[in-house]
């Protein structure tokens, strides 16, 4: 079997928020794999034809289609374009997501619901109108990125960790309902990564750089493309009986207490 077990060639493989950061990560450890990747952005189609040229440009077979992931008749409309387009989708990647950063007792109502709405409704939106197919074929994969505030509360975060806390629960009780279609639901919680959006904590002396090198056993950020195993792995027959598991990647945070201060 070896290496079989992990060759996607012939899957279509759609990874929504891919345009950038840790879902592209993702989505090209997949075309890497042999997947063809459909890239899922709504800022503009600008970024989706950049990231797609990119995408092609390590030989990956890449298509690209803007729609907004908490809009199920949008959803509903793409999904069947893609359908149409290119293929049936064998694995789904609800990897979209937002945060603020508001101390909960400062937070407006109406940001609260757009966190939730985007990293919790939109999994469950997009899941419904991809595992139709999947259902009818009697196979699938469902990746839903969830995340450390899965499990653990921060400060600030509350209506993240909310959200998050609550995909892991839907990522299990999707598991649930449709295993029996031969369908395996799982779950990847990144930990911390070297990303550009992180790079301005990531400096020298900084206190937050200083508090995640300590707080993680492997003593370093990751590294995005750390995440691509992770997902080749759930998206592939390897994780043919796995089902209803969150895989964290997070070089070892969630397994220790941490250290002490005056620890090596």
């Amino acid at each position: 079997m070896g290496l079989s077990l992990f060759n996607l060639t012939g899957k279509i493989a759609l990874i929504t928020g891919s345009t950038h950061g840790l879902g592209m990560a993702m989505a090209m450890g997949l075309g890497k794999a042999g997947a063809t990747i459909i890239v899922n952005g709504n800022s503009s189609q600008e970024k989706i034809d950049k990231a797609v040229a990119l995408y092609k440009s390590e030989g990956v077979t890449t298509f690209g289609y803007k729609f907004n992931v908490t809009d199920e008749l949008a959803v509903k409309k793409a999904i069947q374009k893609i359908e149409s387009e290119v293929g049936y989708i064998d694995i789904l990647v609800n990897n979209a997501g937002i945060i603020k950063r508001t101390p909960l007792e400062e937070m407006a109502v109406v940001d609260f619901k757009e966190v939730i709405n985007v990293d919790l409704v939109s999994p469950f939106i997009v899941s419904k109108h991809v595992v139709k197919s999947m259902i009818d074929r009697k196979q699938g994969k469902i990746i839903n990125i969830c995340s450390m505030m899965s499990e653990l509360g921060r400060s600030t975060v509350g209506a993240y960790a909310a959200a998050k806390g609550g995909l892991k629960m839907l990522t299990q009780n999707m598991a649930t309902e449709w295993a029996k279609h031969n369908i395996q639901v799982n779950g990847i919680g990144p930990g911390y990564f070297a990303t550009s959006q992180t790079a301005p904590i990531r400096v020298d002396g900084h206190p937050f750089n200083e508090f995640i090198v300590n707080r993680t056993p492997a003593a370093k950020w990751g590294d995005p493309n750390d995440l691509g195993g992770a997902a080749i792995f759930l998206a592939s027959k390897a994780s043919d009986f796995v089902n209803g598991h969150i895989l964290y990647v997070d070089g070892g945070i969630l397994a220790t207490i941490g250290k002490p201060s005056n620890e090596d």
